[in-house]
């Protein structure tokens, strides 16, 4: 069987994209989504994009790109869904998102350097991310990743992102 031009990128890079707060499962999350941008258009943060061609047969559908802009769970996308592509959810601390984790290798506070950027930063305070006895942080079950922690991480390449929940 041929691969598609559209679909050989995406499964090169084998990655998953960030989905809004509610987003189903990823394959039920892309044969839902009808690409009618009304998530894209609600969300008054900018943070939604479509995705890009990249994707292949996902492209169109709406992505966070937390580098650039994260999710601050303002939680005005699930609610303008008309297909059930985005479940409603009022409640942040019940989104999915993705589990941040931290590369120890680039992270400051892993190598001396005191930082606490992306504790001080999280949404959740504390309940997210919290920094351990040698002041370094740690990433529990309860991230929803946001990817706040990735977009304000001061390293040039950040030691924290965010793998979607279908990626890890």
């Amino acid at each position: 069987m041929k691969a598609s031009r559209r679909g050989l990128f995406p499964a090169l890079c084998g990655r998953v994209p960030l989905r809004p707060p509610g987003a189903r499962p990823e394959p039920e999350f892309a044969a839902l989504c009808i690409r009618c941008n009304r998530c894209i258009t609600a969300c008054p943060y900018k943070t939604l994009k479509p995705a890009s061609w990249i994707y292949g047969e996902r492209a169109g559908t709406p992505l966070v790109v937390p580098r650039k802009i994260p999710c601050y769970l303002c939680m005005a996308c699930p609610p303008v869904c008309p297909t059930g592509a985005l479940d409603p959810i009022t409640d942040k601390r019940a989104v999915r998102m993705g589990l941040a984790v931290v590369d120890p290798e680039s992270c400051f506070a892993h190598q001396g350097i005191l930082c606490r950027t992306c504790v001080d930063e999280c949404p959740l305070e504390g309940e997210a991310i919290y920094q351990d006895g040698e002041l370094k942080p740690v990433v529990t079950e309860k991230c929803v990743g946001c990817g706040v922690c990735e977009k304000v991480c001061p390293v040039a390449e950040p030691a924290i992102v965010v793998r979607p929940r279908g990626d890890q």
